[in-house]
């Protein structure tokens, strides 16, 4: 018993001793650059999400069988360069879209999703 009570106080004084050790913080300078991309991915995020949120894109997509979840953990998934040239398109758009343009927005989105692995559509093909 005295074995037990000496063993836990030994762990309780090193765990104190742990807790008033300083944490080690690392810290950087953030370019202007990186601060302008970080601004410039915010926003591109919310023109794709605002287009994908319409309901008949998400109507088209569960026709299509893609969970309306993971569409969205994916688009926030992109890259900064894949997410510019997505919202570059959407804004590109005419206001009634074309309906190439849509098969086009739908195709790519199902052509990410097929690349990382969530869906496998083209697979069945030769």
């Amino acid at each position: 018993m005295i074995f037990f009570r000496r063993f836990i106080a030994s762990i309780l004084c090193m765990t104190v001793l742990n807790l008033s050790s300083p944490l080690v913080a690392q810290a950087g300078v953030i370019g202007t650059l990186q601060a302008v991309e970080s601004q410039h991915r915010t926003a591109d995020l919310a023109t794709v999400n605002s287009a994908l949120a319409r309901d008949q894109v998400r109507a088209q997509l569960g026709a299509m069988g893609v969970d309306a979840t993971q569409v969205d953990s994916r688009v926030a998934a992109m890259t900064d360069a894949e997410l510019r040239s997505l919202a570059g398109e959407i804004e590109n758009l005419p206001a009634g879209a074309d309906a190439l343009a849509v098969i086009g927005i739908v195709f790519l989105v199902l052509l990410i999703l097929e690349a990382v692995g969530v869906l496998d559509i083209f697979k069945s093909f030769p």
